[in-house]
């Protein structure tokens, strides 16, 4: 690998990173020589190096980060709650359009999928409000954006119930 192409490479991590590491890296790319999937690797690596930030010489990351707090299962359950709504009612939708009915077959009493929907957006709420009483004095940046990400997803499951008149 030419010496251009490693510096430019090198320059796409943080500023933080490229002072800590920046030249054994750039030498490191140098000296391998890779072609074109060891640029793609760099590249992928940077951006998760921008959006993940490690810390130290232990490349720990910050356990109160974003990225670390969407790791914890009082942050992503709701999260995958909200997106399982979102697809059971996706495929009833995909369903009801296969069997020539053209939206979502209604059944006698809402049917198993809204109850299964009321169920999975009504579970999530202790969860959240377990994650935002914990979580809101210790960090309260990520945990803000994290609780906003649920809201979204909540708000993304809600959506199709709302505007198809489900």
């Amino acid at each position: 690998m030419t010496s251009t192409l490693a510096r430019l490479l090198t320059r796409l991590y943080p500023r933080t990173w490229r002072a800590r590491y920046g030249t054994e890296f750039e030498a490191f790319l140098q000296d391998t020589g890779g072609g074109i999937s060891t640029a793609a690797n760099v590249v992928c690596s940077a951006l998760s190096e921008h959006i993940f930030p490690t810390q130290g010489g232990k490349m720990t990351p910050d356990p109160l980060s974003f990225g670390a707090m969407t790791k914890r299962p009082s942050a992503f359950l709701p999260l995958a709650m909200s997106l399982t709504a979102l697809t059971m009612l996706a495929c009833a939708l995909i369903d009801g359009l296969i069997q020539n009915h053209g939206q979502i077959v209604r059944e006698a009493d809402e049917g198993t999928i809204a109850h299964l929907w009321q169920i999975l957006m009504a579970g999530q709420l202790p969860i959240i409000a377990l994650f935002a009483i914990k979580w809101l004095p210790r960090a309260p940046k990520p945990t803000l954006y994290v609780l906003a990400l649920q809201a979204g997803a909540a708000l993304a499951s809600m959506a199709p119930v709302y505007f198809l008149n489900l």
